[in-house]
């Protein structure tokens, strides 16, 4: 089984959310990535959000979802957390794998957000069903 993490970093001070645009696939997406072997979803969480973000967790994430990512294979499972406490250690430079990293409002998303990042902070924010599907 391959299992992945993606973050939902909430700004509920500005009502923002942080968002990345990867290099290799087009869009914006929830920052987050592959558990790699000997890491726990949450230690692989906080190292894709420091990788990918400048994110440094101070608290706990709280677990909203698991999806099952059939686009990637037919073993892809991921898990979403929110996370509210968190310091932002300044706009990343973009990179090989990161071409951009930016908080964006809630209610005025980039228009390349994808539509999986979009359902998913639909059912945490408007209280849409979860799906079992990514």
């Amino acid at each position: 089984m391959t299992l992945g993490v993606r973050g939902v970093v909430f700004d509920a001070e500005q009502g923002r959310i942080l968002l990345v645009r990867h290099t290799y696939v087009a869009g914006w997406h929830l920052p987050g990535g592959g558990v790699e072997p000997g890491e726990t979803m949450e230690m692989s969480l906080a190292r894709e959000l420091q990788e990918e973000g400048n994110i440094i967790l101070l608290g706990a994430p709280e677990l909203k979802s698991i999806h099952f990512n059939r686009e990637a294979s037919r073993r892809d499972h991921v898990a979403v957390y929110l996370i509210t406490q968190f310091r932002h250690d300044g706009r990343r430079r973009p990179d090989f794998e990161i071409a951009d990293a930016r908080f964006f409002p809630l209610d005025d998303l980039p228009e390349a957000t994808t539509p999986a990042t979009r359902r998913r902070l639909a059912e945490i924010f408007e209280g849409l069903p979860v799906s079992a599907e990514w």
